[in-house]
């Protein structure tokens, strides 16, 4: 059945990109197979890593601030990969099954996820920095107590952030119930959006950048510093950035072409899609990255080769 222009945006209700029972244009029904097949093995590689992480960052190596911080995003990260399952059924059946309580539910933990991951990010970037500018002080007051605290913290800033997401979230009957964003009017969406981009986004990169600049130019006339945790905060700060921007960017795009712009609309499901992959990356690239965490992983492969073989005599 071929749908007008006109008619295919009624498809488009939500930034989750859920559909009303009706016929679906081609473009739709492929859309959401990506966000089905994509979500699923997201769901799938992010619990069994940062399960992984989790065990061995939190009973496996020795308790320090650097595994403070990296057990902290495991966490965020875990709990955020287990309400994956949600959206795709969400997507599947075009309905929010579990009610109103599950639909703040899940966005309260996809966005607590997205700050408190960028907030543990800056946490890092300011660590480190104050580790490579003043080694002496470092050694002395950094405490895995204190870094504990500061984790808190950052979760508390999380959730208060995280509390308009939940206001204005709501369900809708038509015909199916459907989970969508309540804005009351465009300049609350707007003042939301703008909000959500420039406090989780730009701020936190702009604080990142001056780390950087300074770790660097400490780095540049001081060979003897191990270039090991930068090397691993890069690449993790570097992930967070490339999945979240395309979201932040087609956000505010939406907000000035609405749900009636094509690219827009799949850009902004390839966006959702690419900020979840963030719960998944992390542990490629911190937990495996860094010698105590291969220790652990390569103990718990020999363990497991152990018992096949036990199991074989």
């Amino acid at each position: 059945m071929n749908s007008t222009p006109s008619s295919e945006t009624q498809y488009l209700n939500n930034e989750n990109h859920t559909y009303p029972n009706i016929t679906k244009p081609s473009w739709v029904e492929a859309m959401c197979m990506f966000y089905t097949v994509a979500n699923v093995t997201i769901f799938i590689l992010g619990i069994a890593g940062n399960g992984l992480v989790i065990w061995i960052a939190g009973f496996r190596v020795k308790k320090s601030v650097v595994s403070t911080w990296y057990l902290s995003l495991a966490v965020s990260d875990f709990i955020c990969c287990c309400t994956l399952p949600l959206g795709v059924l969400h997507k599947f059946k075009n309905e929010c099954v579990f009610g109103l309580f599950v639909c703040k539910f899940r966005y309260f933990i996809k966005f607590i996820n997205m700050y408190s991951s960028i907030l543990t990010l800056v946490i890092i970037s300011v660590d480190r920095c104050v580790v490579v500018m003043f080694p002496v002080w470092a050694q002395n007051q950094r405490t895995v107590r204190k870094a504990s605290v500061i984790v808190m913290l950052a979760w508390i800033i999380s959730a208060v952030l995280n509390a308009p997401l939940v206001i204005f979230r709501d369900t809708q009957n038509k015909p199916t119930m459907l989970c969508i964003e309540d804005y009351i009017n465009d300049g609350k969406r707007m003042a939301i959006v703008t909000g959500r981009f420039v406090i989780g986004f730009v701020i936190p990169f702009l604080v990142i950048t001056v780390c950087y600049v300074l770790i660097m130019q400490k780095l540049k006339f001081n060979w003897g510093i191990s270039k090991k945790p930068f090397k691993i905060m890069t690449a993790v700060i570097a992930a967070f950035l490339i999945c979240w921007l395309p979201y932040h960017t087609f956000s505010l795009l939406e907000l000035k072409y609405k749900r009636s712009n094509h690219f827009v609309n799949l850009g902004k499901v390839f966006g959702v899609t690419l900020a979840n992959a963030n719960s998944f990356v992390n542990p490629f690239l911190y937990a495996f990255m860094g010698k105590d965490f291969k220790k652990q992983c390569y103990v718990l492969l020999a363990k497991i080769e152990n018992t096949f073989e036990e199991e074989d005599q």
